[in-house]
């Protein structure tokens, strides 16, 4: 697979950090060029020299706060408007809210939802009829290990990542035998920002965790084997099995634990 996507365009999107900057360096590694998107360019600047050092990567860098309903399109059009043809696919960019119902953000909830599902979705349909046209082309969804089951005081962004996995499988089935391929990777805890951003500081450090570096690595070699999804970590998969045979009320029970919020004393 990789020897006919070198020098072939992917597109990466939260490319600037964590998952997103890895999947940059290991697909430059492999020999692809890159479309970078994110919201924070001096990052994906100082990715495109290093990549371009390292590989002698091309890469064209595109700004763009993907929550936002008319980036997507905007996006597509300058990448058309390059004369570059999108081979590789990574919806990557993606974030998580933590917190309780009585103290909601619910604009911060709907741009949540905006970014994990409404780009994902739309970036991957637009994309998609040229990569039929051509007859090949991949598919990588960034899902979750959440995906598998709510999480109570995270369910909005359980239940985007449980989309993301459904819509991968789905897409999947479809295009296999049309020649794209669609797999979608569900990451358990990961050495990223994410639990920061997601206002859950200092949760990663009292956890186990794996590197963004075998993840990624592991993702992109079940991507060479057609899967669709991967689950990195042994103790992940063995978590996704145990949901399945446990009653539904006692899994979202039991997900309570881990980020329901420490009231002070006298509440």
């Amino acid at each position: 697979m990789w020897k006919r996507l070198a020098d072939q365009w992917a597109l990466v999107t939260g490319a600037s950090a964590g998952l997103g900057a890895e999947f940059s360096r290991q697909l430059a590694s492999r020999g692809m060029h890159l479309v970078l998107v994110a919201r924070r360019g001096d990052l994906m600047t100082e990715l495109a020299h290093e990549l371009h050092t390292k590989h002698g990567t091309r890469c064209e860098i595109i700004l763009a706060d993907l929550s936002d309903p008319v980036e997507p399109r905007r996006i597509l059009d300058e990448i058309s408007a390059k004369g570059i043809s999108i081979e590789l696919l990574v919806n990557n960019a993606g974030f998580g809210v933590v917190g309780e119902v009585d103290s909601a953000d619910i604009d911060r909830l709907l741009q949540l939802i905006r970014l994990n599902i409404s780009a994902l979705t739309e970036l991957t349909y637009r994309i998609l009829p040229g990569m039929l046209e051509r007859g090949h082309g991949a598919i990588l969804n960034v899902s979750s290990l959440s995906a598998f089951q709510p999480v109570a005081y995270m369910g909005v962004y359980a239940a985007s990542k449980a989309f993301v996995l459904h819509l991968s499988e789905a897409l999947h089935c479809e295009l296999y035998d049309r020649g794209i391929t669609v797999t979608a990777v569900c990451p358990g805890v990961t050495r990223t920002s994410f639990f920061d951003i997601a206002g859950a500081p200092g949760w990663l450090q009292k956890h186990s965790s794996l590197a963004v570096e075998p993840v990624v690595k592991l993702a992109l070699n079940a991507l060479a084997r057609r899967q669709q999804c991967v689950i990195p970590g042994w103790k992940n998969f063995f978590l996704t099995l145990l949901v399945r045979i446990t009653s539904r009320r006692r899994v979202v029970k039991e997900s309570t634990r881990f980020f329901r919020p420490r009231r002070k004393t006298g509440q």
